[in-house]
């Protein structure tokens, strides 16, 4: 039945062809849908309403306290207009349709404000489609006692979908793939089944990127389909106003709570500051800049540290996709003792976050705060081309702050790249989909939580386990000798000259350098301090009288050219080392430095050493390398047979047309 009236609900905007394109229907079909239901689930009330609310004029009481506590409910309407009056007074419709709207409590009024609905009317109304579209709708029922508010949600949650399809260029703005968002919702429900059966369970969910609200919605249906008894409780933030008004307006649609849903950027304005939820689940923009809200983030990073959200550390202002799981982490709930519950997390991010950035950066101590925490539970690579503003890769990451036991310590990959069916018909850049046995698959993958092959021996394995510590490592700095042959030529002298320290000094010292320069021309040092001692009694034979170290060094500096055969140049018995010859190695957090230094570094370079003073820790999480599968070329043979054969239908080709 809900589809169905979804359908009837959209066959109300063939009235507006002609003065609208098919993409504009959604802008006028959800409002009014919107309207339509706040209006039957108030009819029963209305004239009660009204009747104090004349009485509470001028008496200074606020009436929305005494309206909410009288009648139940979350927001009300202070016009005499209602659908049936609209409808019968075509002259004034437009006027009276303004005032119905003006008259709803301020905390439902805003829904209206992101649709721009006075604008839309007063256009519809020029374009004399007004009194068509209130008048289907007037005899639209959408009473609660016909349609639950379960059934109202997938209508709505239809006619958003449709609107989405129908705006293809946008849809990636509005709609995530449903069947994703299902996978999802799946993951952040394992391992809680009897939990989540039990009558009159209570849970809250929340998105902090909620677009028009479709993860909270499917995972609402997910969790009343499981156990009709269940109350989830859904809470969600969304900057863009008119995909708030969609999202708060399914959400009351639902019944939830008018004030759960907030208008406002959440990176610098937390619409839930403080508060904590059982399941947490968003697909934040990602590749997206924060640039906007650079000193908000990075003022509470550096004032607040841990207390804050942004304690681990910033990515870089390219993309704050990890922006958004930090402040996730910071909502879950706090595990203080084995009886606490926890929180769950699932949030759709590129490819990214598991790599950029080296040791000491801040997207990997972002990484290792995660991991050494013990946060991350699981990443499953989707295929590409999923979503209907990107074709690049993405992945599920799955957050637990209360793993089983089974899980602690671990963390489990699954490749999931090759389980898609072909869509029919692209929406935008999604050209794939996941199939219902394909998320029946990657659930059973994590299920098992073991190391698993692909069916196909040449294929890439499905799914594996890892302890937290084999995604860290150290970067070591591997320093060689600084050997330098100094050499003196007519080049080699005016670059001398042309270096910033020496051209600042006074005429006659320039002068003096260049003569002392002049004098060595042609000879050849392989040990530095002998070159010093040389040049020193040159400047001061030339007439510089005050020799200074930073002349002397700028001097050598550029003079000197690496030279393996040179002597070692050393400062109090210790060796200098050659920056351009510097190196970094990464090892593996648990294996012994010195130990892969001797292996893999000495037998090559014998005179290198290991400045620990510069070690850092780094995470990342190379996912395409750990199930990348070696596939052996085609033997010579058979590619030379294949090229002859191009060649013959090409000479064939080629006398067809001479002929």
């Amino acid at each position: 039945m809900p589809t169905t009236n979804a359908a009837f609900i959209w066959s109300i905007a063939n009235k507006l062809r002609g003065p609208y394109q098919p993409n504009q229907y959604g802008d006028v079909i959800l409002p009014f849908t919107i309207l339509r239901r706040l209006d039957a689930i108030l009819a029963p009330t209305k004239a009660e309403v009204l009747t104090q609310h004349a009485r509470l004029q001028d008496s200074g009481i606020d009436p929305f306290v005494v309206l909410r506590s009288k009648f139940g409910l979350p927001f009300f309407n202070t016009s005499v207009w209602d659908f049936s009056k609209l409808a019968a007074d075509p002259a004034g419709l437009a006027e009276n349709l303004i005032d119905y709207i003006e008259g709803f409590s301020a905390n439902i009024r805003d829904v209206f404000d992101g649709y721009k609905l006075p604008e839309l009317i007063e256009d519809l109304d020029k374009k004399d489609r007004l009194f068509l579209i209130v008048k289907d709708f007037a005899n639209v029922d959408l009473h609660p006692d016909r349609v639950s508010g379960h059934d109202m949600g997938y209508i709505f949650e239809e006619l958003i979908r449709k609107f989405a399809e129908s705006n293809n260029a946008q849809a990636g703005d509005h709609f995530t793939p449903r069947e994703v968002i299902s996978l999802m919702v799946d993951l952040l429900y394992a391992d809680k089944d009897l939990e989540l059966t039990t009558p009159g369970i209570v849970r809250t969910i929340y998105d902090p990127a909620a677009g028009t609200g479709g993860m909270l919605s499917v995972a609402y249906d997910h969790l009343v389909d499981m156990n009709p008894d269940a109350k989830p409780v859904l809470y969600g933030q969304e900057v863009n106003s008119r995909s708030y008004a969609m999202c708060k307006s399914d959400m009351v649609i639902k019944g939830q709570g008018v004030d759960n849903i907030y208008n406002g950027d959440t990176l610098t304005d937390d619409g839930f500051h403080g508060e904590h939820f059982d399941f947490l689940l968003s697909n934040p923009p990602f590749g997206v800049e924060w640039k906007t809200q650079q000193k908000a983030v990075k003022d509470e990073h550096e004032q607040r540290g841990f207390a804050g959200r942004f304690g681990p550390g910033l990515p870089r202002v390219s993309d704050g996709s990890l922006l958004f799981l930090m402040h996730l982490i910071s909502k879950m709930r706090p595990v203080r003792s084995p009886d606490d519950k926890g929180s769950r997390l699932a949030i759709v991010l590129n490819g990214s976050p598991l790599f950029t950035g080296g040791a000491g950066s801040g997207e990997s101590n972002i990484r290792q705060w995660i991991i050494e925490n013990d946060l991350l539970d699981a990443i499953i690579a989707l295929p590409t081309d999923m979503f209907y503003n990107t074709g690049i890769s993405t992945y599920i990451w799955i957050l637990d702050n209360a793993k089983t036991d089974e899980r602690k310590g671990k963390v489990q990959l699954i490749n999931a790249v090759e389980m898609f069916g072909k869509m029919r018909k692209s929406l935008g850049s999604k050209r794939k989909e996941l199939r219902p046995h394909d998320i029946e698959k990657i659930c059973e993958l994590y299920g098992g939580f073991e190391n698993q092959d692909n069916d196909d021996d040449e294929a890439p394995a499905l799914s594996k386990v890892f302890a937290n510590s084999e995604f860290g490592y150290r970067t070591i700095t591997v320093e060689r000798p600084l050997q330098l042959r100094f050499h003196i030529t007519e080049e080699t002298a005016e670059l001398v000259l042309a270096t910033k320290a020496i051209a600042k000094l006074p005429a006659p010292d320039q002068d003096a350098v260049r003569n002392a320069l002049a004098g060595l021309s042609g000879r050849s040092w392989t040990n530095r301090d002998a070159f010093v001692t040389e040049l020193k009694a040159a400047l001061k034979s030339a007439g510089m009288t005050k020799v200074s170290a930073p002349v002397i060094k700028t001097i050598w500096t550029t003079i000197g050219e690496h030279d393996p055969e040179a002597d070692v140049i050393t400062t109090k018995g210790n060796p200098e080392p050659d920056a351009s010859l510097r190196g970094t190695e990464n090892v593996p957090l648990a294996e012994n430095i010195e130990d892969y230094f001797a292996r893999e570094v000495l037998p090559h370079v014998p005179d290198a050493w290991i400045d620990h003073d510069k070690t850092r820790i780094g995470y990342e999480i190379p996912f395409t390398r750990h199930f990348y599968r070696y596939t052996p070329p085609r033997p010579l043979e058979e590619i030379q047979k294949d090229l002859r054969q191009l060649v013959t239908e090409i000479q064939a080709m080629l006398a067809e047309v001479g002929a």
